[in-house]
């Protein structure tokens, strides 16, 4: 007999999410192309010069990028008309922290991803991951992260966007702030994205969690033993497949 699924996500929120995903990625890649300084060369002094070449240049390239970050800010106010309540759950879930909990969590996981549990034994500290909710401190760091990076990317990008267009020379040091913003955000996010991918789709331990943002659901086995608190709220409502 199949194990039980348990519903994780509707139709707006894996949208989101693989719309959030395309934008990033082609947000990057632009981004990046957009660069021309040899001690900012993350792809190589050859890959700016190629894909402005493909473009048509670097006046094209800009616009194709602001158009997909003002694409990619539409679609999450989109997503906020069509389901604000749902973005509000999400939203509560992860910034809701329990310092003993969660951090206590964060800890052993980063312990136990390293150096592996005979590490926590040895000094007398059980290997055993305390309970989470609908989601773990790992996940709810990376959210946090990346609504708040998301956020500041968002405004600076609007304020470069608007800056050879509304705005005047008494804006220069704005505008510089924002640029530096700008550039340490995606940083900073990009870091957290490289190890959320790892997590999310190569770690078989978390490829259900995965799976999920394709199907909309879990199965049982997995929400009790990852996400226990949640499924202890939910293993008695009425069994829902993905809508």
């Amino acid at each position: 007999m199949p194990s039980r699924t348990y519903k994780r996500h509707d139709r707006s929120d894996i949208f989101i999410h693989w719309f959030n995903a395309a934008c990033w990625l082609l947000l990057l890649l632009t981004g990046v192309g957009l660069i021309q300084n040899p001690d900012v060369d993350p792809f190589g002094s050859g890959y700016p010069a190629w894909l402005r070449s493909v473009v048509g240049g670097g006046g094209n390239l800009l616009a194709i990028h602001e158009f997909i970050g003002l694409a990619w800010i539409a679609g999450f106010v989109l997503y906020l008309l069509v389901n604000f309540r749902g973005a509000r759950f999400f939203l509560a879930e992860v910034f809701a922290v329990s310092p003993a909990r969660d951090m206590g969590w964060m800890l052993k996981k980063m312990v136990l991803m390293t150096l592996g549990p005979k590490a926590l034994k040895a000094v007398g500290v059980s290997p055993d991951l305390p309970d989470q909710g609908y989601y773990n401190m790992g996940q709810k760091a990376f959210a946090q992260a990346s609504v708040v990076g998301g956020v500041v990317i968002a405004a600076t990008g609007v304020i470069m966007y608007l800056s050879d267009r509304t705005f005047g020379a008494e804006s220069t040091g704005m505008i510089g702030w924002a640029v530096a913003l700008h550039f340490i955000s995606v940083g900073l996010v990009f870091a957290g994205l490289l190890v959320h991918v790892y997590m999310a789709a190569v770690s078989p331990e978390e490829r259900p969690g995965f799976k999920s943002m394709f199907t909309g659901v879990v199965p049982g086995d997995y929400a009790r033993h990852h996400h226990r608190l949640w499924w202890e709220k939910v293993r008695t409502e009425p069994e829902q497949g993905s809508e």
